[in-house]
């Protein structure tokens, strides 16, 4: 990609929190979600989760996610990642 297209924003939010049930996708705690941060790209926000994820490796419970916010923005797009 060149020009505008490969400099446009595709914000990510990255965040974690310990889930009630292994399988589950239930926060136990809402109050405590770690909110990492808003990034501009997917591999920026993928970077973070990463590094979350691997500090919280030792709790079974804890889950790090990436939310693709582009696309709830503008869910009529066809962007990328």
């Amino acid at each position: 990609m060149t020009g505008e297209s490969a400099n446009k924003q595709l914000l990510h939010l990255v965040f974690g929190g310990e889930l009630k049930t292994l399988g589950g996708m239930e926060f136990r705690d809402l109050d405590n979600l770690d909110i990492v941060g808003v990034y501009p790209d997917y591999q920026s926000a993928l970077a973070a989760w990463k590094s979350k994820a691997q500090a919280s490796v030792d709790n079974a419970h804890m889950r790090y996610f990436v939310v693709h916010l582009h696309r709830l923005l503008d869910p009529g797009s066809k962007a990328g990642t």
